[in-house]
Parts: structure tokens; C-alpha cells; sequence
């Protein structure tokens, strides 16, 4: 049994205290990691701001760590996968998928590091002709990362690699159920030649351990991807200070009459749904069907949906494995009972055993049930009926959540309209709404959160524009 503590300053400490981690599909323990105190992760804090001013390195030299960091996770892709389909409980291909994906992050990421620029301010005023004004990126110093547990490694990627792009220093907190890859991680970035301290990992949970830090005033910036009851937390305690904030979703993907091939549309926004085992913010949820071709889609996603392999997730033909515990699978089984005895009907799936959940079809669904208006984060997507597209838009954005949606059209001008009227951070044409290119600003609005990620757009967010005035003599 692997066991990790904290990561200090380069170094791994030892913890009092210890939380076990939890194969999500056998419930057996294969890892423990420490449970951070007070005083540990003032230690972890105290490393951060000391490696940022004595430990400074150029854009070429962050560049090339964390493209030696890619090589070392292309090279160890395999071990990786199987940590993530332990902890997690993602399926092996999708594991895999993340893997490459995180590869991908590291290398845009390393990309931006070259790419810190400024403007020249032009300031043609009485008095300013000898002067030039133009403006630099600097960092902000300490960014305090608090990840999600769906997507362990390349979401931790996503904040970790931009900070250090950006030539900040980092406190990372992983979920507290997911850690073991993040803090394989630390020992790759340090592999790759990070300096100490540039970052640092301690465990716990968000409660206590991510608590810890954001009382800590040192910390100039908080990424944080969760729950939205979550980001308002973070957002009153830190106050004027920089965070950026993915928070959840219950994306809709309309499918018009229009649609070049219904067929497809019901194949992509059923399998969306259930990727990942339906824990991520831009799983499809809710599926806004034509009247006319309404039944055609049901029937194919009904065949698709119970085509689906179910189980074990270490096996590679697996599709669907368990949630990441049996509470949370327990709960969206709660929630589609409550929902059939609202009216709803089960089409496929809906049976549960320990954490696993089939994939599940619900119809005849209405906008009050909490599969539909709550985020369920679990593998249920609801097919709903609509007669006309300006209401399936309305439908769409009644919803307190903003993160990405979906719709099927051969319209151009559908789809140049609804992207400006889908109240959404991001609007994917004629694909489901779970289309992420890790280099692509990502983002919501609502209750979905604020600020963006990809490389290119979380560099901007962890550095500050600074102005510079030159009095030439």
C-alpha cells in the first residue's frame, strides 16, 4: 500500500494523522495519504512565498519543465490510468483519455509560458511626449489550487500548469477522496526539475485542510473547481483577493427537427451523458428533442444505453463503472425514485448495486423534478419533448447553472442565434455539450462560476497587468 503525507519545499513529511483511500469498485483500501493540520499547512504556505522570491525562474526554463513533465506522463501513461480508474472509479478508456488529455495540458501550458507579453499604451497628452507606457504579465505570487475529484490529474493540470507557466508558486490541495495522483504528480514535476517549493501538496479535507488555506492571507489567488455552495464559501472568506471559480452544471443540449442525422445526436448526447460515469460539470443532463423526432430518439438511445457494459472499470471494454461512493450513487437513485413517483418513467437502467449505477433514461420528466432542475452528476439524462425552438431556449436557460450546452441544427442561423441567446459560458453546435479542447477558454456564468480555464486563459487569471511609464530625458 502506497502511502503519501504532504509535499513541503521539495520534501515529503510524514503526517500524524492518515485518511485511507478507497478502491471505489472493490471498497478496498490500496493508499493513504496524510490529513494536513493547522500547523502543517501554515509550513506548506511558509515554502510557497520563500521558493516564489529566492527560487525565480525565466519563461524558458518553466517552458522546458513542464515539457520534460509531459514525457515523464506520456512515458508513464499506463500506471497513471490504472491510479485513476482505482480512485476515481473511471473506466480504463476513459482514464486513458484523461492521461492524454493531461499531456496536452502540460504541453499548451508550457507553450504560454514564451508567450507573457504586454502593450504599448499610447498617451498622447499635454506634457507626455516623453514618455512610453506599455504594460507586463507578473504573477500574483501564491496560488492556492483546491481539485476536483472527477478529473484528478487533468484538471489538477489545468490550474498547476498555467500557475507555474505564469512563474508562480503553488499550494495544491487535492480531493480529499482522489489524491494519489496528484501527489504522483508533485514527484513528476520535481523529476522534471521544478525548484522546491515551487509546489507544494498537502492532503485533507476541504472542510479542514482547504479551510486552513483560505484563511491564510499569504495566499494571493484561489482556483477551485466544486460545488457552487463551495465557491460561495470561498468567495466570502478571501475577499478581495483574485479566485476563479468552476463550479457545476446541468447542461442541456437541444436537438432539433432539423437535424442532419437524429441518430448520431441521440448516440452522442446518450454517451456524453454517461462518460465519466456521468460526474462531470458538462455531462449531458437534460435533452431538448423536436416533437417530430422525439420517439426515433428514444428508441435509439434506449438500444444505445442498454448496449452499454457495466461493472468493473479496470476492464477495457467496460463503459460504465462505479460513482465515486455509495452515498452519492445512493443519492441519484433517490432521486430518480422520487422523480418516477412525481410522473417520471425509467425508459432504461435505473437499478443500482453498491456504488455502481446503470445508466439511466428517464422520460416525461418536468422542470421541477431534481433530475432535471438540480445537478445530478451521475449517469441519468432526461429526454424532454418541445414543440417550438423558441421554448426549448427558454427551457434551456431556466436553470441557475451557465457552463456549456449543446444544440443539433442544420440552421446556420439557428445556431448563430442561439449562441447568443443561450445564457451559457460556452454553446457547442451539432455536439453534445461535454466538447472541451484542453487549449479553449473555458468557463461559466450563474452559479456555474466565473473566470476561465485553458492554458492560454488561466495565465491571464493568475497574472496581474502591470503598467510601466518611462520619463525619457
Amino acid at each position: 500500500m502506497s502511502s503519501y503525507g504532504h509535499y513541503i519545499g521539495g520534501k515529503w513529511i510524514d503526517s500524524e494523522e492518515w485518511i485511507p483511500v478507497y478502491n471505489k469498485y472493490t471498497g478496498e483500501v490500496f493508499a493513504r495519504v496524510g490529513k494536513a493540520s493547522r500547523e502543517t499547512v501554515s509550513r506548506a504556505v511558509d515554502a510557497a512565498p520563500l521558493a516564489f522570491g529566492q527560487k525565480k525562474t525565466g519563461a524558458y526554463e518553466r517552458c522546458e519543465i513542464l515539457m520534460r513533465a509531459a514525457e515523464i506522463i506520456r512515458q508513464r501513461k499506463e500506471e497513471l490510468a490504472l491510479t485513476i480508474v482505482r480512485e476515481v472509479g473511471k473506466v480504463l478508456k476513459d482514464a486513458r483519455a484523461e492521461v492524454d488529455r493531461s499531456v496536452q495540458t502540460l504541453i499548451a501550458s508550457a507553450e504560454e509560458a514564451k508567450r507573457l507579453d504586454g502593450s504599448v499604451v499610447p498617451i498622447p497628452m499635454p506634457g507626455a511626449d516623453n514618455r512610453l507606457a506599455f504594460t507586463i504579465w507578473v504573477p500574483v505570487g501564491v496560488v492556492g489550487a483546491i481539485t476536483p475529484f472527477n478529473f484528478p490529474l487533468n484538471l489538477t493540470l489545468h490550474k498547476v500548469g498555467p500557475a507555474i507557466a505564469a512563474g508562480n508558486a503553488v499550494v495544491l490541495k487535492p480531493a480529499r477522496a482522489t489524491p494519489v495522483v496528484a501527489c504522483k504528480l508533485a514527484d513528476i514535476l520535481a523529476e522534471a526539475g521544478l525548484p522546491d517549493g515551487i509546489l507544494n501538496v498537502v492532503n485533507g479535507s476541504g472542510s479542514e485542510t482547504g479551510q486552513y488555506l483560505l484563511e491564510d492571507e499569504r495566499i494571493a489567488m484561489f482556483t477551485f473547481t466544486g460545488s457552487p455552495e463551495v465557491g460561495r464559501h470561498i468567495k466570502r472568506v478571501t475577499g478581495i483577493r483574485k479566485v476563479a471559480l468552476e463550479l457545476g452544471n446541468n447542461s442541456p443540449n437541444i436537438v432539433h427537427r432539423d437535424v442532419p442525422d437524429p441518430d448520431k445526436a441521440a448516440e452522442l448526447c446518450v454517451t456524453r451523458g454517461f462518460t465519466n460515469n456521468g460526474q462531470a460539470c458538462i455531462s449531458v443532463q437534460r435533452i431538448y428533442v423536436h416533437k417530430d423526432i422525439h420517439e426515433r430518439f428514444v428508441r435509439k438511445a434506449v438500444e444505445i444505453t442498454g448496449s452499454l457494459k457495466v461493472g468493473n472499470p479496470e476492464d477495457p471494454d467496460t463503459d460504465v463503472g462505479p460513482m465515486i461512493s455509495e452515498k452519492e450513487a445512493i443519492r441519484a437513485e433517490s432521486w430518480i425514485l422520487e422523480a418516477v413517483r412525481q410522473g417520471a418513467d425509467v425508459a432504461c437502467g435505473g437499478k443500482r448495486k453498491g456504488a455502481v449505477l446503470e445508466p439511466t433514461v428517464l422520460t416525461h420528466v418536468r422542470p421541477d423534478m431534481k433530475v432535471v432542475c438540480e445537478e445530478i452528476f451521475a449517469p441519468v439524462v432526461s429526454i424532454i419533448p418541445f414543440d417550438d425552438i423558441d421554448d426549448a431556449i427558454r427551457q434551456a436557460n431556466d436553470s441557475k447553472y451557465g457552463l456549456q450546452a449543446g444544440l443539433f441544427t442544420s440552421d446556420l442561423n439557428l445556431a448563430m442565434r442561439a449562441a447568443k441567446e443561450l445564457h451559457f459560458g460556452g454553446v457547442i453546435i451539432n455536439d453534445a455539450s461535454t466538447f472541451r479542447a484542453d487549449v479553449m477558454p473555458y468557463g461559466g456564468v450563474k452559479d456555474s462560476g466565473f473566470g476561465k480555464e485553458g492554458p492560454h486563459y488561466a495565465v491571464r487569471e493568475m497574472t496581474e497587468e502591470r503598467l510601466v511609464v518611462l520619463n525619457l530625458p
